[in-house]
């Protein structure tokens, strides 16, 4: 079988799992398992054979054109280089860990058919971005993807945070979709093709003419898709749907194909150097904001979802100093990363007894509970926080590398600005990152809240892939960054001494400075009774907890949970601490300046529509009523009412007659 062909089957065997497992959701339940887990993990094993047999050398490229259009052709096409093989093989793995997982984390779950079909369906989307070569093609999945995550975050469907959360997700990224779409038309208008590699070439030879503007068109999209400022707010709020699906989305799918989108086509924003800072800006406010938004929460999938934003940040940071070696090299160590800590969050969550509940501060004695979740979620989070010699420490380190060479003017690919904007953003984040990862290990696995009922042992399918995720989270890094450029552009990938010594450096001092914190918030928090703190749903948890703690009372309703005092997060930002909890109140902010203006004007089109149209409408129907009504006032039915009025005309006639005749 040729290298085509294998890559054909990869987008195509979960495409068809998921027709059939909606099919037959209904008539043979017992299919639907293997239906979702086998077209998957088969897709995986063709993903590594084409890995395999691309092997870093020249891309493969196969076409056939769709439909003739008449001007710019649209073509079924093929572009498999080192990237796309190594990024197809990491959706693979996660894809089948998530699908592997959810059959022990929804197993007694009556929508499960539909869950898995659409998880499928937006696996086989996720390959066909990576594997195109035709961005139509790629646009084709980019948007299969964002309805398949708009079931997926409303799967719980029966709560008003899973439908919200699924609605926003939807129009916040579809905002972006729509400058993207005219930026595609703008870019193959230019080249004269949707074809990556001929838009490539068009750009190499300067034929395109509006470079900067295509670029920024392009970078709405991937802010909308990636979650990068300031279309991020989507995200976090995902995590109302399943554990399972937060992974899909988050590691290696939907917000990394922003991302690769721009690796794709990094030639086209270099072409700008305006597009490159404005690349790098974003890249740098989204750091360091989701990083201070990450140390504030109290419900660990939004720890999480703040800390993926960040990551990508990382990512995008990466690409704006002209370097998609880098980029993708930290979007496959933090694909397993990070799939790995979602899921490890979702087997405490099903230990708990619940599918949402996830505050860490109501989170006590879990070490022992769930030993697998401890120790592979501590491997993680080490490499989240960029500690050698785990994989996030080596593929960071390759995002701050690139950075320093560009401001130390080694390479000419970014202007200098953009790599000190990485730079800098970069090591900031690294001390929060490396804070918030210590914050949420000591909350979740050394808290004080009070003891949730315990549950009984995980399934083994959520446990054992846990441990498979751990491996490529210790490991992957440290031989990962020498084979790497073979597959990439030739880059160095390795670590540089000054970044490797400032980088972890500064994470160390976030990691230790927090735990500090912890012990001191930890020695006051022992003069306050355990369950003296109830969560509150909604409102200023602050507030509530003050008063909890002022009476010594639960105070609310019959949470049997408490939630510790001895939060490290709130001492480390101080006053800043209500404003990052709020995401810095962005959504506020959107709110003030697109929805309540949107709102008004629907206000004020429906007054004009009821009291000024309406008006005219009902005055032109009015007058034909009030006369209708008169005439039918006459038509009594009533003969000598008819002869009177008969005998009455007659005389007013003859009277009128006589006077004329006089007055003659």
């Amino acid at each position: 079988m040729t290298t085509t062909t294998l890559a054909v089957l990869v987008p195509l065997l979960p495409f068809l799992g998921a027709v059939a497992g909606l099919l037959l959701g209904r008539t043979a339940p017992g299919f639907v398992r293997p239906l979702a887990v086998l077209p998957t993990l088969a897709s995986l094993v063709l993903a590594a054979l084409v890995a395999v047999r691309q092997g870093g050398d020249t891309a493969v490229n196969a076409a056939t054109e769709l439909t003739p259009t008449g001007s710019v052709p649209i073509e079924l096409a093929l572009h498999i280089d080192g990237f796309a093989a190594l990024v197809a093989v990491v959706v693979g793995l996660v894809a089948s860990c998530v699908q592997i997982y959810s059959t022990g984390y929804l197993r007694d779950d009556p929508r499960y058919s539909s869950y898995a079909a659409l998880v499928s369906l937006f696996t086989s989307a996720m390959f066909l971005v990576v594997y195109s070569g035709d961005l139509i093609v790629l646009l084709v999945g980019w948007e299969v993807m964002g309805i398949c995550s708009y079931f997926l975050v409303g799967h719980y469907w029966e709560t008003p945070e899973a439908r919200a959360a699924s609605l926003k997700a939807f129009l916040v990224t579809k905002l972006g979709d729509v400058p993207f779409l005219i930026g595609l038309f703008a870019l193959a208008t230019d080249a004269g093709s949707f074809r990556i590699t001929k838009v490539l070439g068009a750009v190499a030879s300067g034929a395109l003419d509006h470079p900067t503007l295509v670029a920024l068109l392009l970078l709405a999209g991937v802010a909308g898709k990636s979650a990068q400022f300031p279309l991020h707010t989507w995200l976090p709020d995902a995590m109302a749907g399943p554990t399972p699906v937060s992974a899909l989305i988050h590691a290696a799918t939907m917000v990394a194909a922003g991302v690769y989108f721009i690796a794709r086509l990094l030639p086209v924003f270099e072409a700008s150097q305006a597009a490159m800072v404005v690349l790098a800006v974003m890249a740098a406010v989204t750091m360091a904001g989701s990083a201070l938004a990450a140390l504030a929460q109290d419900d660990i999938k939004r720890v999480l979802a703040y800390s993926t934003i960040g990551q990508l940040g990382y990512m995008t940071g990466a690409l704006a100093v002209g370097d998609r070696g880098a980029a993708v090299f930290h979007l496959l160590s933090h694909g397993a990363f990070k799939a790995l800590l979602f899921l490890a969050a979702g087997v405490i969550i099903h230990a708990a007894g619940t599918n949402s509940l996830a505050a860490m501060s109501r989170m006590r004695n879990l070490r022992d509970r769930v030993p697998d979740a401890y120790w592979t979620m501590t491997v993680a989070l080490l490499a989240l926080a960029a500690i050698p010699p785990f994989s996030g420490f080596f593929s960071k380190e390759a995002v701050l590398g690139v950075a320093e060479h560009v401001v130390t003017g080694h390479t000419e690919h970014a202007p200098a600005a953009a790599g000190w904007i990485v730079l800098v953003a970069g090591l900031l984040t690294a001390v929060l990152t490396a804070a918030y990862a210590m914050r949420l290990w000591l909350l979740a696995f050394r808290g004080r809240g009070t003891e949730a009922p315990d549950h009984g042992k995980e399934p083994l399918t959520m446990t054992f892939v846990l441990w498979v995720l751990a491996a490529p989270s210790l490991a992957l890094g440290g031989f990962a960054f020498r084979l790497l450029p073979d597959w990439f552009d030739g880059r160095d990938l390795g670590p540089t001494l000054t970044t490797s010594v400032l980088g972890t450096g500064v994470a160390l001092v976030g990691g230790i400075v927090t735990y500090g914190a912890w012990r001191h918030t930890t020695a006051l928090a022992a003069r306050v009774p355990l369950g003296a703190v109830a969560a509150h749903p909604e409102g200023d948890a602050a507030q509530v907890e003050a008063e909890a703690i002022a009476t010594h009372e639960p105070a609310y309703g019959d949470i049997a949970y408490a939630p510790d005092p001895a939060d490290p997060g709130r001492l480390l930002l101080g006053p800043l601490h209500r404003h990052a909890a709020a995401g810095f109140h962005l959504d506020a902010v959107y709110t003030a300046l697109f929805i309540r203006p949107v709102q008004a004007g629907a206000s004020l089109v429906r007054f004009l529509d009821r009291e000024v149209v309406e008006t005219y409408v009902r005055g032109a129907g009015a007058l034909p009523r009030w006369l209708g009504a008169a005439v039918r006032r006459a038509q009594t039915g009533n003969v000598q009412t008819y002869v009177s009025a008969l005998l009455a005309g007659t005389v007013v006639l003859a009277v009128a007659a006589v006077l004329v005749a006089t007055g003659a």
